[in-house]
């Protein structure tokens, strides 16, 4: 039975949390999340550097709406003096916790000294860590990974510095850097890092139902679970993990009639923050996540993918789940 963690004066009643995962836990999507349920959500990794210039697109990934709050702001870079100033600049714009990016696994990131790159660089991290904590008065917290490769699995030792640097909290993903997203999360690595340290373990990592959450948290003693792609197209789905680990009764999937809903309301969130040109090009793999297994998604996917007005889409959109509504069994008849 999962327990609330206290994480300097911020409270997680259920520690199921939204994963930070870049493109799609932007605002529209972690409000949705929020209103069915999570624990916490993690803003987009946003590049400290890109932050402190206060690009536009920066600026969006660090929107929030009321009703997520606390917010947990995740910042990525590879300069201690500007990830520190990153981390006041959020603190200043009220975000109650500030987590480091030293998971990500993508070359563009890695590239550039931040992310996974970090888990070679330990003293490079170190310095990091150190220079966030002492800048912010709010809990920082650090995600990462299990190690570079499988040669050097570092996730206890780095865990261990980080804990003495001041870092509240600690999220492992259960894969390498090399290992990117293929093969299997490694739930079990995770017990090295909890016991390792006294400040609460995340596991993370191919949690997709809640019989893989229980069984991740079984594997590796953590505090809670982070979801990240196991909630593409069911932003309910944390809610509903959260229901069955605290002994409730698990909600059901919405209906075909509250997905349709759903989607368009997502939809026109996506079209406010982003303007239709990129709005509608960021919605299209929501469209998919939500449509994949419904009766001729793959021709109605083909089909929406090209089009650009959202309008026609939405239009569309009503359409397929119209469709789907006046079948004798839409699940029956998946495609």
């Amino acid at each position: 039975m999962l327990q609330p963690l206290q994480i300097g004066p911020v409270r997680i009643e259920t520690p199921v949390i939204l994963a930070p995962m870049t493109g799609v836990t932007d605002r529209p999507f972690r409000v949705l999340v929020k209103r069915f349920g999570a624990g916490l959500t993690v803003t987009e990794m946003i590049a400290s550097e890109a932050m402190i210039r206060e690009t536009r697109q920066s600026l969006q990934k660090a929107a929030w709406d009321a009703s997520e709050e606390p917010v947990s702001m995740q910042l990525a870079g590879c300069d201690p003096e500007r990830l520190a100033e990153a981390a006041k600049l959020n603190e200043g714009m009220g975000a109650a916790i500030i987590d480091i990016n030293m998971g990500c696994p993508v070359k563009k990131v890695v590239g550039g000294h931040a992310g996974s790159a970090l888990m070679r660089e330990p003293e490079r991290a170190r310095r990091l860590i150190e220079a966030t904590v002492k800048a912010v008065k709010v809990p920082v917290t650090l995600k990462m990974r299990m190690g570079w490769d499988h040669a050097s699995l570092n996730a206890p030792e780095l865990a261990r510095v980080a804990e003495d640097l001041g870092v509240r909290l600690i999220t492992v993903h259960g894969r390498t850097r090399c290992q990117m997203y293929s093969g299997s999360a490694d739930w079990a690595f995770v017990r090295r890092v909890k016991d390792a340290v006294k400040v609460p373990v995340i596991v993370n990592g191919d949690i997709c139902s809640i019989d893989d959450a229980r069984t991740a948290l079984a594997q590796s003693g953590a505090d809670g679970v982070m979801i990240g792609r196991g909630a593409y197209g069911r932003p309910w789905l944390i809610a509903q993990v959260m229901a069955a680990l605290t002994g409730r009764s698990v909600p059901a999937d919405p209906s075909l009639a509250e997905q349709h809903a759903l989607i368009r309301e997502h939809y026109e969130m996506m079209m406010a923050l982003y303007g239709d040109l990129t709005g509608v090009n960021l919605a299209r793999k929501h469209l998919g996540w939500y449509t994949k297994g419904l009766h001729d998604s793959a021709t109605f996917r083909n089909d929406v993918n090209r089009i650009a007005d959202p309008a026609t889409v939405l239009a569309m959109i009503d359409a397929f789940y119209e469709r789907q509504l006046a079948l004798p069994s839409p699940t029956a008849l998946a495609a």
